[in-house]
């Protein structure tokens, strides 16, 4: 089965400025808008969350939770979202996105969303490189990782194989 990527969005963020716009229309990902009235079943997925637990193989066949938003606005979209979820942080990963905020400051460790997005289905073992295709910082983000993506990275295994276009 293949890993279903749902991404929670607060309506507030600027879809101009947001590196999961491209994602739209994308195979496996979606979209569910914030709205505090309404709710999200979530139940059983992986949340991408700094303050969990790092994400490893026993995560595997899980679906992910992404939610999109500032900082400081992640507790009031988590308030409406209904089931367990498995808060999971991703470590020793580099971040190319260039932060800008005026008001709040984000976590030192902290992936642009996408870059996390990308990074989990590597780690859960469903690559998915299209992820990245319209990231504006692909080239730097994929460099700034490259030994943790090399020792990520399916082997090829066989000549029907082919390799990760990375």
């Amino acid at each position: 089965m293949a890993l279903d990527i749902l991404i929670l969005r607060d309506g507030r963020e600027s879809p101009a400025k947001c590196s999961l716009t491209p994602l739209r229309g994308v195979a496996g990902v979606r979209f569910a808008r914030y709205d505090p009235a309404r709710r999200l079943e979530a139940d059983g997925r992986v949340l991408l969350h700094p303050d969990g637990e790092e994400l490893g193989p026993a995560d595997r066949g899980r679906d992910l939770l992404l939610i999109d938003c500032a900082w400081r606005r992640v507790p009031s979209l988590l308030r409406t979202v209904d089931g367990a979820l498995l808060p999971r942080r991703l470590q020793g990963f580099t971040s190319v996105y260039p932060r800008k905020s005026k008001t709040h400051s984000d976590p030192a460790r902290g992936l642009a969303s996408i870059e996390a997005l990308f990074m989990a289905t590597l780690l859960l073992g469903e690559p998915r490189p299209e992820l990245l295709a319209k990231y504006r910082w692909r080239a730097a983000f994929l460099a700034a990782n490259r030994e943790q993506l090399e020792e990520l990275l399916p082997r090829r295994v066989s000549p029907a194989a082919p390799p990760m276009p990375y």
